[in-house]
């Protein structure tokens, strides 16, 4: 478990910064929960403009409120303060290698990452929900974006990452089954029908997301 431990921060010293201010300011950016807001405001429209009443709206709502909560507010709330893994930059072996961009080291604790379980939590269940292979593909990739910036900034080792992930996965793959549960009690249901129109337009939020990111790390350097 040590050696493990120990090629766990070698591999995050291999990842985390760069001598690029281009760099650093595009991550912190695409780090920042809000630069995501459009992105989510893009998938509630298509849940409301795919399902026919707000019953229906409404619990994919809740769905994606128990994906946050599980893998995310438990994570930060019980996981990390029990575990009580030092993040990086204030781990005392080698807090003084990281590098860090304006001085941005996280809190104390961060095993595992909320970032990676979030994101691929809400990738997983829209991905199952929706059925667009372009679309899963595009939000895995949104996922592993935002896992990569918390190595950059060096506030995660990739073993945070990776549990992360995994956990991730099983909530919003266990939502998304739960979600499927509770409709089938009710026998008036009518399924969602989310066409491939429909789902390119979170698609083509992302991408203009990030292309928003490039231009506003350009203008700052």
């Amino acid at each position: 478990m040590e050696e493990l431990i120990q090629f766990d921060k070698q591999l995050l010293l291999w990842f985390n910064g760069s001598e690029s201010l281009f760099l650093d300011s595009l991550i912190t950016t695409l780090t920042n929960a809000k630069t995501w807001i459009p992105l989510y405001l893009s998938l509630f429209y298509v849940v409301v403009k795919s399902n026919q009443t707000v019953r229906d709206v409404f619990l994919i709502l809740a769905a994606t409120g128990l994906c946050v909560l599980l893998a995310g507010t438990i994570d930060d709330t019980i996981v990390k303060p029990t575990v009580a893994r030092w993040r990086p930059g204030h781990d005392p072996q080698i807090g003084m290698l990281v590098d860090t961009v304006n001085g941005y080291r996280g809190g104390n604790y961060g095993f595992f990452s909320a970032h990676a379980s979030n994101t691929f939590s809400i990738a997983i269940f829209f991905s199952l929900l929706m059925r667009q292979r372009l679309f899963t593909v595009f939000m895995v990739c949104w996922s592993l974006i935002n896992c990569y910036t918390r190595l950059y900034l060096g506030v995660h080792y990739p073993g945070d990452i990776l549990v992360g992930l995994s956990w991730g996965a099983i909530v919003g793959t266990s939502v998304y089954y739960l979600y499927r549960r509770v409709l089938r009690l009710t026998p008036t249901f009518v399924p969602a029908t989310y066409t491939p129109v429909m789902c390119d337009i979170p698609i083509a939020v992302l991408v203009l997301t990030i292309v928003f990111a490039l231009l506003q790390a350009y203008v700052q350097i």
